[in-house]
């Protein structure tokens, strides 16, 4: 199943992509997917950190979070005010 991966602040700026496509098995989950993209190596790896929060269609979700066909998934780092 494809579901749409975007990456936001810093995460974009690093791995020079504001998103893609990505294509996953059948009951996989925020955590699987993360660790699909983190496996690149290179800038890919900031995602492993569990710094980095997810959303999946504009809610912030658990690792555990299932996803389904045609799903957003969104990465961001913490972000700070002032």
């Amino acid at each position: 199943m494809k579901v749409q991966v975007l990456f936001f602040a810093s995460l974009r700026e690093a791995l020079g992509t504001a998103g893609e496509t990505l294509e996953v098995g059948e009951g996989c989950d925020v955590a699987a997917a993360r660790a699909l993209l983190a496996a690149r190596r290179g800038e890919w790896q900031r995602l492993a950190s569990p710094r980095i929060r997810a959303a999946v269609n504009q809610a912030l979700v658990a690792e555990a979070h299932g996803l389904a066909e045609g799903d957003e998934l969104a990465f961001f780092p913490p972000v700070t005010g002032g």
